[in-house]
């Protein structure tokens, strides 16, 4: 019988097979534990507590962590709770650099604050109550992205553990993201001395096209948010006497929100919000496509119901994988992701409400300039009224979206290399549809920077939405190749 072949590893290379049983061990041993603790914390965002400083939960998953991080021992780690006054803190850590010759540092980014509860959740799940089945941890944060954290900290203890050398690293976990981070650019500004020269960014806040390889995040859509309203009346009057003389406010904003978008195929009308897509990006998506299939929006829990014996579902509005890949990810967008002036319907008499409300939320392609478009947003919906009602949009201000740089070389081979030890299959690219104000403002400021956007955010993990999960096998995974990559950057 022929004996076993061993592969030597040369000195200054990660062990892919070391470093997963590694990190994988610390999973199952700490870091699940750890992030069972952080779901169970409502530390949500600014945007949906306004009293967050005083209720304490941003602050309490911020000393957990940095608790953590410190008690980890990682051999030359600083760690700082850093505030500015009136905004939500950030921690910030530093690794000096164990390899030589090399003057640039690598950027690990992560988030801990929250989207609201929705409703929706599963009869035995909850936003707070973290359920742990089938490989998936459950609950509102651990995925989008509180594991960010752990994981990084994981890496860079899977570095050591095998004595590679590595570059300067340095993390920003920052607890304003999902109310657009507008709290992070001054801490950008007091810490940028800090940073030092980044040449690589590592962001675990983005998504994956599935479970079966490290996807590489291409590109993220800009957002502008805010409240319509409309007010025709300055208190409720009776439907039956005033209905066919006072306009509905219903009706109104119909009207207004039809000089923004075709309802009939949900195409933005002013040409502005759009921009060229470019041939790379359409390139990547065509071969994303190839890959993905029908999976792009067969993954989504469409409504269903039972018609002649046959269940019939809600249809996506393209069934071609492409299209359907750059209409989430390259395409202005219209959502309305709240509502006022509505009673509840136990309560709802014959009564023609004064006014509704909607709260906007606008998708912008990543080339297009977001200031820009809130102003020309506001405009666009305020002047003219009908019926000369008060129309007036509340701004809650907007994130110009980003297009990652080119690749470098080395990098794209990291990744393919990461993807094939830790998947068995290359590195995918993708869009994703979603917003991180911060790779826009770091690709400013350091636009020679080499962007690892990553995550955990697959098929039907349904970040801000009911049933939110971390898939723990994928984020075993992609912990060792945010190691993998570290270690090949020149």
């Amino acid at each position: 019988m022929n004996a076993p072949l061993h592969r030597e590893i040369p000195a200054g290379v990660l062990d892919a097979a070391q470093a997963l049983s590694q990190v994988s061990a610390q999973w199952d041993g700490d870091i699940v534990r750890q992030i069972t603790d952080y779901i169970t914390i409502p530390a949500k965002s600014p945007s949906f507590d306004a009293d967050w400083a005083g209720h304490g939960h941003i602050e309490t998953v911020m000393r957990n962590a940095a608790a953590w991080v410190e008690a980890q021992k990682v051999e030359g780690l600083q760690l700082e709770i850093v505030r500015l006054a009136g905004r939500t803190p950030v921690l910030f850590f530093e690794v000096p650099a164990t390899k030589s010759g090399t003057t640039e540092t690598v950027l690990m980014y992560g988030h801990l604050d929250k989207q609201p509860e929705f409703t929706g959740w599963r009869n035995d799940l909850g936003p707070w109550t973290p359920k742990y089945e089938d490989g998936k941890l459950f609950g509102r944060g651990g995925a989008d992205d509180g594991y960010a954290v752990y994981a990084s900290i994981a890496a860079i203890q899977a570095l050591k553990a095998q004595k590679v050398p590595h570059p300067r690293i340095v993390g920003l976990v920052e607890t304003c993201e999902e109310s657009g981070s507008y709290d992070l650019l001054p801490y950008v500004d007091a810490l940028r001395t800090r940073l030092g020269d980044v040449g690589l960014v590592i962001c675990l806040d983005s998504g994956a096209g599935n479970y079966d390889q490290l996807w590489l995040t291409t590109s993220l859509r800009g957002m502008a948010s805010g409240v319509l309203k409309v007010e025709i009346l300055t208190e409720g009057v009776h439907s039956g006497d005033a209905s066919g003389l006072v306009p509905s406010s219903f009706r109104i904003m119909r009207q207004v929100l039809d000089r923004l978008e075709d309802s009939k195929t949900g195409r933005l009308l002013p040409q502005s919000f759009h921009c060229e897509i470019p041939a790379e990006r359409l390139a990547q998506a065509k071969a994303t496509a190839a890959i993905l299939g029908d999976q792009i929006y067969k993954r989504f829990p469409w409504a269903h119901y039972d018609c002649g014996g046959a269940t019939t579902f809600a249809l996506p509005t393209t069934t071609d994988p492409v299209e359907a890949l750059l209409n989430r990810t390259w395409k202005p967008t219209l959502s309305v992701t709240g509502a006022d002036g509505f009673p509840e319907m136990g309560n709802a008499g014959n009564v023609l409400r004064p006014y509704t409300a909607f709260k906007l939320s606008l998708r912008l392609p990543p080339l297009v300039d977001a200031a820009g478009a809130v102003q020309e947003l506001k405009t666009l919906l305020e002047d003219n009224a009908p019926y000369q009602a008060k129309v007036t949009f509340e701004s809650a201000g907007g994130a110009t979206g980003w297009n990652a740089p080119t690749t470098s070389p080395w990098f794209e081979q990291a990744l393919n290399e990461a993807s094939q030890a830790f998947y068995g299959a290359p590195c995918g690219t993708i869009g994703q549809g979603g917003t991180i104000p911060l790779m826009n403002m770091l690709s400013q400021g350091f636009p020679k920077a080499q962007m690892m956007v990553c995550g955990v955010l697959g098929p039907k993990s349904n970040a801000h939405g009911p049933n939110e999960f971390l898939h723990v096998p994928y984020a075993k995974k992609i912990t060792a190749a945010v190691a993998s990559v570290i270690a090949r950057m020149p």
